[in-house]
């Protein structure tokens, strides 16, 4: 089966930029003039993925209504020189559906994802964590990986190198290289210490999943603070030899810290100037 769907879990309460995220979703903060949500989907949209689905929150409105039309501002601006500035957004409402479901309680991205099978159904789904900001790829790191799930037909989590007394922040994964860039993963730990890491290969937030996915994480057991973890069901299939590891071409600036916010915020700017 071919991946139509991406799925966007965006529940989390963005506690490190509180102030600015009490109410306001960090998915809608701004990479220079365009919400963080924005990029996501449209890499999706590089990867020829229309149907869009989000896992939100409370106080997550927002982001339904930036992929809406705002008639009174558009009426505003329409004879305007600003109404250039809404033609990519209004461009991705045009192309795109758009659904969403609560995740009423915030219990891992594991238990994320398992809320939403009803959005997803029985079918390999795409998963785009907008924190993580990925660019400097034409194709888009989503789009480099559903060309890769064509060839093994089975779950892909995308992976780079981190420095390993960072290897905590990260699941981490071990596994033999079958081709350049492309490891088939043997094993996998959530955020161990640098000592405990199996490597230096930490997984970031992009991943195609089989449906599959959903019933193991039924049976997978609730892990630290009671968050069910996605790295546990991927253990599951990793045992039997079905993920892939890819290290992927482009830049990747994990916009949930300050640091790299910023970076990404210097970076785009410049792209741009």
């Amino acid at each position: 089966m071919k991946i139509k769907k991406c799925l966007f879990p965006v529940a989390g309460y963005g506690t490190r930029f509180l102030p600015a995220t009490k109410a306001i979703p960090k998915e809608m903060l701004p990479i220079v003039t365009k919400p963080l949500i924005q990029y996501g989907v449209e890499e999706a949209i590089k990867a020829g993925i229309k149907d869009m689905a989000f896992v939100t929150g409370r106080n997550k409105r927002a982001i339904e209504d930036h992929f809406d039309i705002n008639y009174e501002l558009e009426d505003k601006i329409s004879d305007t020189d600003k109404r250039s500035l809404l033609e990519g957004t209004s461009q991705i409402i045009k192309e795109c559906s758009f659904v969403y479901k609560r995740q009423i309680e915030m219990l891992g991205l594991g238990h994320a994802i398992l809320v939403s099978q009803p959005l997803i159904g029985n079918e390999p789904f795409a998963v785009i964590l907008p924190d993580d900001l990925c660019l400097g790829s034409d194709l888009g790191v989503i789009g480099q990986m559903k060309k890769l799930y064509d060839e093994y037909q089975c779950s892909i989590v995308a992976i780079e190198e981190v420095p390993r007394e960072h290897a905590y922040r990260y699941g981490v994964i071990a596994g033999k290289e079958e081709s350049k860039g492309i490891f088939r993963i043997s094993d996998m730990v959530e955020k161990p210490s640098a000592e405990a890491a199996p490597s230096n290969l930490a997984i970031i937030g992009r991943y195609v999943l089989t449906p599959d996915i959903f019933s193991i994480l039924e049976e997978t057991p609730s892990g630290k603070n009671g968050e069910l973890q996605i790295t546990d069901a991927l253990l599951a299939q990793a045992k039997k030899g079905r993920v892939i590891g890819y290290r992927f071409e482009g830049q990747r600036f994990d916009c949930g810290s300050i640091d790299g916010f910023m970076g990404a915020t210097n970076f785009v700017y410049s792209e741009q100037h």
